[in-house]
């Protein structure tokens, strides 16, 4: 089937000539493995046959323009095969070369141990922690649904692309592939066509020690897949299941591939052996002598399949062309829908976004969830390619856009993701990897932590997916500590890459959102109040003097009395008002107290010196840290004779103004720990 034919197409395939390929793939992937001594080359050896019966007859891709917003996506789920798209990308023409290959698990080299997006050309999303790959392939699909939604038009039908991706038992184990599963069909999401490499073996063994008591066919069906069973080395049967899949336009497709691991090794096929470990010389050796690939050179690509290759990129090249010749076209037939489909992929902030955002009334205390909801409110038609919803709780989050998504009904912005954070984690990042939107997930701060491998991986990628995480503190009140996150301040801000931002009233809140979306080059976390807070008036003489602003991450938010600074409190988010409040008390007793506001202790550690120094003056030792989170990292900003009003322990179940006091978050509190060292 050639690229860019309909569904209904021919599929008959040359299977010489793929077996050809297979072989190559596999070649490449042995010396891969035994030139880095690690590596993976189980899951290349069992997978090559259907693999590259998918990249050559059905993929459609351009090396020379990755990321081509046409193009089908292919990922690989079961990451730690990694030899396996490095060989395919490398012949299918994509910017990887033979060194690059013989590079493999090297420092520097764009072929790392699992794949990432951010360092090799044509792979779509960092993989390897399982079923992370199937999830955000499911948030791919959703975003080409919307996208098309927006765009396609009549005749001009730019965005009917496929999800591909290969998948593991390790994949289907993992609870977030599940959930993103259940998503995926409730959604309708018949674009995606998932090539199952069942094996019947994980790494610490075959299936039956843990999984082959299940039946993944009816289980899928079961959750509305359309699943259909072939023999993994029958080219053939792959593609005819391949067409199928296609022809299934509402339910995505599992296309189960029974297969062997490490086909072709005399003594470890069909083994744990073959899952995580080189084959060693001598077995390479004989597998490749069992296999008819010749043993020199190294990384052997016969001149055959190099035109073969060449020949399909040439044929890709055409249904690219094809494509951008349809756009060039449209925007005389369809501008509207052209316009639309650039201003979707430019992701671009209008420079004037600050003028869009909502004004607050001083004198209404507001929680900053609600006002995040309005300051969503009031962007959204600025920003029409920000997208999310929440895990079940938008009522809770407030993080809430214009027109639900719906199965089939994919023209609106808000997402229920259901009670589903693992999933929804993965999801928002392979939305947000897709291109065209930026999509951020909500839901209670101490669920984060059901989220935490997507979000980690997220930042890994340098992925602009947005999380808005409420509920943050203790003050929570009744429901108790297992709903109050207390360390999760901290393990959010651990995390390289993350912009945290805790926001101190409604206003630090709305710039908060502006500092998200300009933020294109990783995750941004903006954590909010359930319960109410001042809205303090920045042109009141108080707070009319402030250095720095909420972009820097810190800034002096109350200026001190008088030249000498005799102290400096810090907060964060809710714990401002403490801070406050606790320097209007000290400045009666005469003390001279600057208060420092630090909604985002990432953003202020990408500040030059010269500016931390202006906030935070060195000569000034007498410091105050006050956060309802545990005091890691906290000394960093206090110094070794500063003090701290933290919490380091769970919090308890009773109304918030009772925690308060227990805990000692109170103005009256600040001052007794603040005369303590000053």
């Amino acid at each position: 089937m050639s690229a860019g034919s309909s569904a209904a197409g021919s599929t008959k395939v040359d299977v010489e000539l793929l077996k050809s390929l297979a072989r190559t793939v596999r070649g490449l992937s042995i010396d891969g493995v035994e030139t880095a001594n690690s590596g993976h080359p189980g899951l290349p050896l069992g997978c090559a046959d259907f693999a590259v019966t998918l990249w050559y007859h059905f993929l459609r891709y351009n090396p020379d323009e990755a990321s081509w917003p046409g193009r089908d996506k292919f990922i690989l789920s079961g990451g730690h095969g990694s030899m396996l798209i490095y060989s395919l990308l490398h012949l299918a023409g994509y910017d990887l070369s033979l060194d690059d290959l013989k590079k493999f698990r090297t420092l520097g080299s764009k072929t790392p141990g699992h794949p990432e997006s951010h360092m090799t050309n044509g792979v779509e999303v960092a993989t390897g922690p399982l079923g992370q790959g199937f999830a955000m392939g499911v948030g791919m699909a959703l975003a080409d649904r919307m996208l098309a939604a927006r765009v396609n038009r009549f005749g001009f039908r730019p965005f009917d692309n496929y999800i591909y991706g290969l998948v593991t038992d390790g994949d289907l184990m993992e609870g977030v592939a599940l959930e993103a599963a259940s998503f995926a069909s409730f959604n309708k999401l018949g674009n995606i066509i998932y090539l199952y490499d069942d094996n019947d073996i994980t790494l610490d063994g075959p299936a039956s020690l843990t999984f082959n008591h299940e039946n993944t066919q009816h289980k899928f069906e079961a959750m509305g897949w359309h699943v259909i069973r072939v023999d993994g080395f029958n080219h053939q049967q792959v593609a005819d299941a391949i067409v199928a899949a296609q022809l299934e336009t509402t339910r995505p497709s599992l296309i189960i591939c029974k297969t062997i691991i490490g086909f072709g090794s005399p003594h470890k096929a069909g083994t744990s052996a073959a899952h995580g470990s080189p084959l060693g010389p001598e077995e390479a050796k004989l597998t490749k002598e069992a296999l008819g690939i010749p043993l020199e050179p190294k990384f052997f690509v016969p001149e055959a399949d190099r035109k073969a290759w060449a020949a399909r990129k040439d044929q890709n090249r055409k249904v690219y062309d094809a494509w951008k010749d349809q756009v060039g076209k449209a925007r005389s037939s369809h501008p509207d829908a052209v316009k639309m489909m650039e201003m979707m992929l430019g992701r671009e902030v209008p420079g004037d976004i600050e003028s869009k955002l909502p004004a607050f009334d001083p004198a209404k205390p507001i929680a900053t969830r609600k006002a995040s909801e309005a300051t969503l409110k009031a962007i959204a038609a600025s920003v029409p390619w920000l997208v999310g919803g929440s895990a079940d709780l938008s009522g809770s989050t407030n993080a809430i856009l214009p027109g639900d998504i719906h199965p089939g009904q994919y023209d609106g912005r808000h997402i229920f993701f259901g009670v589903r954070e693992h999933g929804m984690g993965a999801i928002v990042n392979g939305m947000t990897q897709q291109g065209a939107f930026r999509a951020f997930g909500a839901t209670f701060f101490t669920f984060s932590d059901y989220m935490r491998g997507a979000v980690r991986l997220g930042a890994l990628m340098e992925c602009p997916s947005i999380w808005v995480w409420s509920h943050d503190s203790i003050f929570l009140g009744e429901d108790g500590p297992t709903h109050q996150p207390v360390e999760h301040l901290a393990a959010v801000r651990a995390i390289p890459g993350m912009v945290l931002i805790r926001p101190g009233d409604a206003v630090e809140t709305a710039d908060a959102w502006v500092v998200a979306l300009r933020n294109h080059h990783g995750p941004s976390a903006i954590i909010l109040t359930r319960q109410n807070l001042p809205v303090y008036d920045r042109k009141a003489a108080e707070f009319s003097n402030q250095i720095g602003s909420l972009p820097q991450g810190a800034y002096v938010f109350r200026r001190e009395k008088d030249a000498k600074i005799d102290g400096i409190l810090l907060g964060t988010g809710s714990e401002l008002q403490l801070c406050v409040e606790a320097a209007r008390a000290l400045e009666k007793e005469g003390k001279s107290i600057r208060v420092v506001s630090m909604p985002s202790w990432n953003l202020f550690e990408r500040q030059d010196q010269k500016y931390r120094d202006q906030i935070l003056p060195p000569s000034v030792t007498a410091r105050v840290g006050v956060e309802a989170g545990v005091s890691q990292g906290w000394h960093r900003w206090v110094g070794d004779r500063g003090a701290l009003v933290t919490i380091d322990r769970f919090g308890a179940s009773a109304p918030a103004p009772v925690l308060a006091k227990e805990f000692g978050f109170t103005p009256e509190n600040v001052v007794k720990v603040f005369k303590s060292i000053g």
